[in-house]
């Protein structure tokens, strides 16, 4: 058992997670942190067509995140799982409630990284929709079922998903040259709808949910992979999307935002949660309600 405030991160061997999951040690939680990569120079593959196989190193591993995270003096837990892999999170989950009992904050991070993700949908089988489903739709559901019972118990706890604009936009170009595949839109939308009904669902039980945007982040799988489909090695430092996470997890009054989807990029900047950020020139709120009526107005105010 623990203290301190729990939070579990899915993804968290590199790029966006590995800052969510540093962040929230730096904010006095401890984190218990899942991904494939246990050691640097495995190989998975990460190829994002059919058309070619890639099972290169990428740079990141947990336990690089994990001696990152005991540098702050927090307690972590490596908990490896592959999210197509429905058992592997139950373990995850498992080891988790039994040294701590709970979990305070989920941070759904991880998504489907494999073909389809840059293909278009007459190149894409069927069975490459399927994993990018069960990753990025039906893991974060799967550990959902696992650890929100202990959540209602006491009363609290909160939900963040890391959602994306193809989940709600169209692409100018086609997969491969600049755009995305529909494996990879529509298994994002899907996920970014259940954040606005868990909020309603669970806010009588005192659970929170939020969406984060993150924007075009430079990560190292961008800088390693996505050039030869059009997407440069240009972004934000992941560390914004992880001060934004901190807030929403420990901020006491998040809750006005129960429901609501948070840009990181400007969010960060109207909140000053990154000293010396001044984030991309951008039109966008920081917050986008997925509600209607009194409850949007309610919250636009609340954001302000």
């Amino acid at each position: 058992m623990t203290e301190a405030p729990t939070a579990f991160v899915t993804g968290a061997s590199r790029g966006i997670g590995r800052a969510i999951a540093l962040a929230l040690a730096e904010g006095g939680f401890d984190v218990a942190i899942t991904a494939r990569t246990v050691d640097p120079g495995e190989r998975r593959e990460h190829s994002s067509s059919v058309r070619a196989s890639d099972s290169s190193p990428l740079p990141g591993s947990l336990s690089e995140t994990a001696a990152l995270i005991e540098q702050t003096g927090r307690d972590v837990i490596v908990a490896p799982a592959d999210i197509i892999d429905r058992a592997s999170l139950g373990a995850a989950a498992t080891t988790v409630l039994d040294r701590w009992g709970h979990v305070d904050v989920l941070v759904h991070n991880a998504r489907f990284v494999g073909p389809g993700h840059m293909d278009t949908f007459v190149d894409t089988p069927i069975d490459a929709i399927e994993h990018h489903m069960e990753g990025n739709f039906f893991a974060p559901l799967v550990l959902d079922k696992l650890l929100l019972p202990r959540m209602i118990e006491r009363g609290t706890g909160r939900i963040i998903t890391i959602t994306s604009s193809v989940g709600y936009s169209d692409p100018i170009t086609p997969a491969g040259d600049g755009g995305w595949g529909l494996s990879y839109g529509a298994t994002k939308a899907a996920i970014h709808r259940v954040t606005g009904i868990l909020a309603t669902e669970l806010a009588a039980s005192g659970i929170l949910s939020f969406n984060v945007d993150p924007g075009y982040t430079r990560t190292e799988r961008i800088a390693q992979d996505m050039a030869k489909f059009g997407f440069e090695a240009t972004g934000e430092p992941p560390a914004v999307v992880g001060a934004v996470v901190r807030w929403l997890a420990s901020a006491a009054d998040a809750h006005r935002l129960n429901g609501a989807t948070v840009f990181a990029q400007p969010f960060c900047v109207e909140h000053g949660l990154l000293e010396g950020y001044e984030g991309p020139s951008s039109p966008l709120t920081g917050v986008r309600p997925d509600l209607s009526g009194a409850r949007l107005a309610e919250l636009v105010e609340g954001a302000r």
